[in-house]
């Protein structure tokens, strides 16, 4: 095996952890020599062996010879199987919906630079350890990208760039060091006397703004992380000369890092398979559609008539979609505790809607149903993530829609090379009602994009404290936007 040929195998195998003996790398050349992989064909045909390889519960990571003939001889039986069907995009096996409460967590590991997966069984009542793990998740998962980032990462290659990167400085390196500037990352957060601080896993600085006119494009609330320019006076106190959100990383660029975690639970996928999966569908499912309604008050006739007129016109342009995600407010108006007139009619109002959905088989039928609560549905819980809505309030649904699903609030969708975050939250007055420091003057329009821009550089759907916001410790995880999913569908 020529030595190019080579280290592209020993690569994409070190990419899952895994090295490679002379035994296994003789046995690899093999079967590349065997069936004639042209040297730009090599790392896609190893991807293949070696995530497969990855998935085998006894494969060592030095890779074990007998694993692999193992993990060869399941290729040579599929390809010997009845290859009449291998062309054709089943959309059925590629859709998945991932419950907030059955992802995954993945622990970032500093020792390790990279994801560990946890082995601890999550509780709703979490812990203190959960707690703190939590908050050192989000710190660590955008530090991580920002000193990736290339303002901040040195080029390999001399060059004058060089000069001009960004250091980032802890608060403990502030000390005796009044009149000097700085650049900092942290959490901004108010101190027990109620000061506004920045925070960071060696301590802590409180901000004057006062030298702030405008900060930059975003929306900064306590519990946002930010970076910071400013000078560090002889009172302990940081005059805010510049704040930032941090950087975003492509989704492109984490799944090139991180390609062999699997964060959904649904099993990782190259971005090798993405892009010729994504072309497929492209080609082969190009009438395919996914459609998203939020505050389907169903305590309202106009509600029904809409749905029904939709569906009229699905039915006669023969353009029936395969996903309708639902999301509440399923109701115009919070249902007090107690008050058994309105449950009852809560409980109507979903035996109506199947009702309906019945009366149109061709729908009824084809179709996925996507039902997520909002903040003023009834669930098993209020805090996020919430659970879906109670069984009780939609057993005819179940009985009615053989396709219907009964999401948490945030729930994933995952389609082929897709992933889609399905939020319904009113986040918007929340944010802003948690503003600190100098905050921005525009119009509603740039708010918009503000908040979206938040949310993404936060690689957080809810950047802020758990006293603003409160969120179960042991599912923080499932809040999260690293990698970057393709869309989000956040519901205000």
């Amino acid at each position: 095996m020529s030595n190019v040929r080579q280290r592209t195998v020993i690569k994409v195998f070190r990419k899952y952890s895994h090295s490679l003996g002379p035994e296994a790398l003789e046995y690899l050349e093999d079967i590349l020599d065997s069936h004639e992989i042209p040297d730009h064909d090599v790392e896609y045909a190893i991807e293949w062996i070696a995530k497969e390889y990855n998935k085998q519960d006894d494969a060592p990571m030095k890779v074990s010879l007998e694993v692999l003939k193992r993990v060869y001889e399941v290729f040579q039986n599929a390809d010997n199987g009845d290859d009449e069907g291998a062309d054709v995009v089943d959309p059925e096996s590629h859709l998945f919906y991932i419950d907030a409460f059955s992802m995954p967590l993945w622990n970032w590991s500093q020792e390790k630079s990279a994801f560990e997966q946890s082995s601890s069984i999550p509780t709703v009542s979490g812990s203190a350890d959960s707690r703190v793990m939590a908050m050192r998740n989000r710190l660590n998962v955008i530090k991580q990208t920002v000193l990736r980032n290339d303002h901040f990462s040195p080029s390999t290659l001399p060059s004058r760039d060089r000069e001009h990167l960004l250091t980032l400085r802890s608060t403990k390196q502030l000390l005796g060091r009044a009149g000097e500037r700085f650049l900092l990352f942290g959490m901004l957060a108010h101190s027990k006397e109620g000061k506004l601080c920045l925070e960071d896993e060696d301590g802590r600085v409180e901000l004057d703004f006062s030298q702030l006119d405008q900060p930059s494009e975003g929306l900064f609330t306590e519990g946002c992380f930010a970076l910071i320019e400013g000078d560090y006076t002889e009172d302990a106190t940081l005059v805010v000369i510049a704040i930032g959100h941090p950087p975003c990383e492509s989704r492109d660029t984490a799944r090139s890092i991180y390609g062999h975690v699997d964060f959904l639970g649904q099993g990782a996928t190259t971005l090798l398979e993405d892009a010729q999966l994504s072309e497929r569908v492209r080609v082969d499912l190009a009438d395919l559609r996914f459609f998203v309604l939020s505050d389907v008050w169903l305590d309202m006739p106009e509600t029904f008539i809409g749905i029904r007129k939709m569906f009229d016109h699905c039915v006669e342009n023969v353009f029936i979609p395969k996903v309708i995600v639902l999301c509440g407010n399923f109701t115009s108006h919070g249902i007090a505790q107690g008050n058994s007139r309105e449950i009852r009619r809560y409980q109507e109002s979903f035996d109506a809607l199947a009702d309906l959905t019945s009366s149109y088989p061709a729908i009824a039928r084809y179709t996925h149903f996507v039902f997520v609560p909002g903040p003023l549905d009834i669930t098993a819980n209020s805090v996020l993530p919430r659970r879906p809505l109670l069984s009780t309030f939609v057993s005819r649904l179940k009985s009615r829609v053989p396709k219907v699903h009964f999401a948490t609030n945030p729930c994933r969708l995952k389609f082929f090379d897709q992933e889609i975050v399905i939020f319904r939250e009113d986040l918007m007055a929340r944010m802003l009602r948690n503003l600190v420091g100098v905050k921005p003057d525009v119009r509603n329009d740039d708010l918009k994009r503000y908040l979206v821009q938040t949310l993404l550089d936060q690689s957080h759907l809810v950047p802020l404290t758990t006293s603003i916001q409160p969120v179960l410790s042991d599912y923080d995880h499932a809040l999260r936007l690293y990698p970057l999913p393709t869309t989000v569908s956040r519901l205000c």
